[in-house]
């Protein structure tokens, strides 16, 4: 057996925040044809405000990562583990900036290398990063993610 998602996530010492629920009528996840779409996450705590006034690319960086987190707990509620996940297909970031903030992809670095860690070569996706004037509840980001996963149940890290 490779070497799994749930076995890196504990080795990284990582602990998944307690499921959120929808802001809205809305699912969490939803899985059609081997993909799990992952609502929109943002960061746990619910900073508010936006990138390049009130927070630094670092803190975006570490939002961008405990939006990981939280995209990580909806997944493993969804499927029962992580190790269902076969790959990280597509990530989709929208960063609140202030129009001269230019570095919203270093931002969602967070979110990205988190995915390397926890799978390995399978974290590896592609994505797109926008700045936004607005974001819900003024979160500094919301992150949404396309995942590849094994529908018989099984672990993907056979």
């Amino acid at each position: 057996m490779k070497d799994s998602a749930e076995d890196r996530l504990l080795r990284l010492g990582l602990r998944l925040p307690a499921q959120s629920p929808p802001a809205a009528r809305y699912a969490n996840t939803v899985q059609a044809n081997g993909l799990l779409f992952v609502s929109g996450k943002g960061p746990s705590g619910s900073p508010r405000g936006k990138l390049g006034s009130a927070f630094t690319t670092d803190d975006g960086y570490a939002f961008a990562r405990a939006a990981g987190l939280e995209v990580l707990a909806v997944v493993k509620a969804s499927l029962g583990s992580l190790d269902r996940v076969r790959r990280v297909v597509k990530v989709q970031g929208f960063v609140n900036a202030e129009p001269h903030f230019a570095e919203p992809h270093l931002v969602l670095d967070g979110f990205s290398e988190l995915m390397v860690e926890v799978f390995g070569e399978r974290g590896v996706h592609a994505r797109s990063v926008m700045g936004a004037s607005s974001l819900r509840d003024q979160l500094p980001l919301v992150v949404d993610s396309i995942f590849e996963v094994d529908e018989d149940g099984r672990s993907a890290y056979r």
